[in-house]
């Protein structure tokens, strides 16, 4: 089957994915596609994962990183303009069954012949050294299959540390947990460092010598298709947090001329199902009337300054401001 390329212009995360799921589910099926794609900083979270028990959110904010959910499964990644995303969309094996390693292959044979020694390593990661730079997921239906994976070549590995999040004292979730890797980047490891622009054209050189590849440009109506699967999924909070497993959250805070107060939280589907408070404030009015307040409210700082709109907070937690309180619960 004849192979096409799309060469993404795109660095926006929503679009990128929202033209992974076009791609999959509505160019002909007459060929296999590949793409190669960058975003800006941005965490992707795996289909099954628990969006607040993968990301720091004050780190997240900080930052500026983008938060968005993938169709296939896997641990969250982390993606900024030094990291390169490669996808391979084609028909899938008769019995159904994910194939790492056939996809993962052509990648490490890839960088091998750069001088690069990468190896296939565990269940969907590429080493270096023991070090991975590549981590990768599948997506099954109608007996297609999407492959995507990440290759880290010039990313900065610092804020990879602070953007996940590595402390599950302060999650407790249903929903499959990232696997944290010692990481590395590609290109510390190229005899000739290149530019990202040259590796990427280097790679779809060495990818395309054993499946040739023609070269697609998306059309205006294609454009328009993606940004419409965008708006409808991936640029919707209720897409990329909502539908995260059930999870219990402590938040714990010492604030000056308050006291300490810790919140217990049980989430479902990004919002609060049940709080309650603890610690060694003083209140005037029970924080049960609070939490009771609370109750159903998504788990967002917008959400949470209008549902605290014209409530004395300080009333629950003596001299504790309405801001306080949602960065508390954010953990911001």
């Amino acid at each position: 089957m004849p192979w096409s390329f799309i060469d993404v212009p795109s660095t926006d995360p929503a679009f990128n994915l929202a033209l992974e799921q076009y791609a999959f589910d509505s160019l002909p099926r007459d060929r296999n596609w590949f793409m190669l794609w960058r975003n800006h900083n941005a965490i992707v979270i795996g289909r099954h994962q628990n969006t607040l028990a993968e990301i720091n959110e004050a780190a997240v904010r900080e930052k500026n990183v983008t938060v968005v959910r993938r169709l296939s499964g896997g641990g969250a990644v982390y993606h900024d303009l030094g990291n390169l995303n490669f996808t391979f969309i084609q028909d899938a094996a008769q019995d159904g069954k994910l194939d790492m390693n056939l996809f993962c292959r052509p990648v490490s044979q890839a960088l091998q012949a750069m001088g690069v020694d990468a190896r296939i390593n565990g269940r969907n990661d590429i080493t270096i050294g023991g070090r991975k730079f590549s981590g990768n997921a599948q997506y099954v239906r109608e007996g297609r299959v999407m492959h995507h994976g990440t290759i880290m070549y010039d990313s900065d590995l610092d804020t990879v540390g602070l953007v996940l999040r590595s402390d599950p004292e302060k999650v407790r979730a249903k929903g499959v947990r990232s696997v944290r890797s010692r990481v590395t980047t590609v290109r510390a490891h190229m005899p000739q460092p290149v530019p990202l622009e040259e590796f990427k054209a280097r790679l779809l050189q060495e990818i395309s010598r054993e499946r040739p590849m023609e070269s697609y440009t998306l059309t205006e109506a294609d454009a328009a298709a993606v940004e419409a699967i965008k708006k409808a999924r991936y640029d919707r909070w209720e897409w990329n947090y909502g539908v995260s497993p059930p999870c219990n959250l402590l938040r714990r805070r010492r604030v000056e001329g308050c006291g300490s107060i810790e919140a217990h939280m049980h989430l479902d589907q990004g919002r609060i199902a049940a709080l309650s408070f603890f610690g060694d404030f003083f209140s005037a009015v029970e924080p049960e009337e609070l939490a009771l307040l609370l109750r159903g409210c998504p788990l967002r700082q917008e959400d949470l300054r209008t549902r605290l709109k014209g409530v004395d907070v300080s009333a629950y937690f003596a001299r504790l401001t309405a801001a306080q309180l949602i960065e508390l619960l954010l953990d911001l």
